[in-house]
């Protein structure tokens, strides 16, 4: 079957790719044309629930099949492409860079993305094509990339990983996972076991740790229940109903003082900002997670720090990042209740002045150096620490008595091995 492009012939041919992943994806009506820049179209049609970090690769090879003249990425032109709910995509490129004389080609395109911390080819398709005329590149040039997407599929415009930080979801499954995944836990092997998270809040972490990972199974838990809102949640952010569907990811509304599974169950344990949020202290929830996950199994944390820019967790109602060290505590409980907070997205949650009083009550003062002491008489070793600083800790008289490093960490990210005595 062949048909004509603006000035150059095409011909189809099958995909002979091999290991390429059944069924999740197909590239359709791949074209190639031109005036004077050589245009590739296709039509990418998806049909997993979502994919991540997805890529194109565009590559031209002599007739025959045996050079590769030509290659560009979407990915290396730096389109942020995190992730894609199922749909159809409408793919075009400009080969601006494209010099080639006259002649038979073979253009093939093919779908990559990452599943499950490999990189797995998802679809492959090439057809044949002549041009008459040489395409001339000459200066600095680079291809100009397009992916829209089709009519019945949404806009990719709206997908969370174009709304940035500002965003809720956005923050927890894609730059919270990837930060607990691949920058403290550096995607190791564990991470494909069974993972618990404790205080797991909404859920939405979870969820997209257990999208990008697929471990073998994955337990939130949360004795509010925050997570029961997940299927709204992820409607609202566009990706399908049945990313739930699967039985290896469960929500429980459990306690982390008495956790309810048994020893040596687990591989990875995660707690993103929910230490700080035990009533009476978080001790007796360290010593579960120290029973729970295997030895040497691995622990990522990410404790609120109390005398931190953003410990008190009342950034809605001040902006004054140490108020709490400065009023008593009658003051501060009037200027909560009296004030109208400057509210962030919570993925749809609204919390009323009384709510955010009790989560403040409620904190744990946790401090870097403190907290370190006891995970070490806990027998975990610290593996990976990032530390975030403030710019700059202006003292007043009501702070003087605090430490500069209190202070001026701002937040702490941690991952450590439990190394508790016992057999494997």
């Amino acid at each position: 079957m062949s048909t004509k492009g603006l000035g150059i012939i095409v011909g189809f041919e099958t995909n002979d790719s091999p290991s390429l992943a059944p069924d999740s994806m197909q590239i359709q009506q791949l074209n190639i044309s031109s005036t004077e820049i050589p245009r590739v179209s296709a039509v990418l049609k998806q049909s997993s629930a979502v994919i991540f970090q997805p890529d194109v690769q565009l590559q031209i090879f002599s007739s025959d099949g045996s050079q590769v003249l030509y290659s560009c990425h979407l990915g290396a032109a730096a389109y942020p492409l995190t992730w894609l709910p199922r749909g159809e995509y409408r793919l075009e490129c400009a080969l601006h860079d494209l010099g080639l004389p006259a002649g038979d080609y073979r253009l093939q395109a093919l779908v990559s993305a990452d599943k499950g911390g490999d990189r797995e080819s998802l679809a492959s398709e090439a057809l044949a094509f002549s041009n008459p005329t040489p395409f001339s590149a000459e200066g600095l040039k680079q291809p100009a990339w397009s992916l829209q997407s089709a009519p019945g599929t949404v806009a990719i415009e709206q997908l969370g990983w174009n709304r940035g930080h500002e965003d809720w979801f956005f923050r927890h499954f894609d730059h919270a996972a990837l930060v607990v995944t691949d920058y403290l836990l550096k995607n190791h092997s564990l991470l494909k076991g069974r993972i618990l998270d404790v205080g797991c809040g909404d859920g939405i972490i979870d969820l997209g740790i257990f999208l990008r990972v697929q471990p073998e199974e994955l337990v939130g838990i949360d004795p509010f229940g925050g997570f029961l809102r997940l299927p709204e949640v992820i409607a609202e952010n566009h990706l399908p109903a049945d990313v739930l569907d699967d039985d290896r990811l469960k929500f429980r509304s459990k306690d982390g003082n008495s956790i309810p599974y048994p020893d040596d169950y687990f591989d990875v344990v995660v707690s993103w900002g929910s230490l700080e949020h035990i009533a009476g202290g978080f001790e007796q929830t360290l010593w579960e997670i120290r029973r729970v996950l295997k030895r040497d199994g691995l622990l990522f944390v990410h404790p609120g720090l109390y005398y931190g820019a953003v410990g008190n967790h009342l950034g809605e109602f001040f902006d004054d990042p140490f108020i709490h060290l400065k009023l008593s505590e009658p003051e501060l409980r009037e200027a909560v209740l009296k004030t109208s907070p400057d509210r962030i997205d919570r993925a749809g949650h609204v919390a009323t002045p009384e709510e955010y009083w009790q989560w403040y009550t409620e904190l744990n003062p946790i401090r870097v150096s403190e907290f370190e002491r006891k995970l070490r008489d806990m027998d975990f070793e610290p593996w990976r620490v990032a530390l975030r600083t403030s710019d700059i800790i202006e003292y007043t008289p009501e702070l003087l008595d605090h430490a500069i490093q209190d202070l001026a960490t701002s937040e702490l990210y941690l991952s450590a091995w439990n190394r508790k005595p016992g057999s494997l």
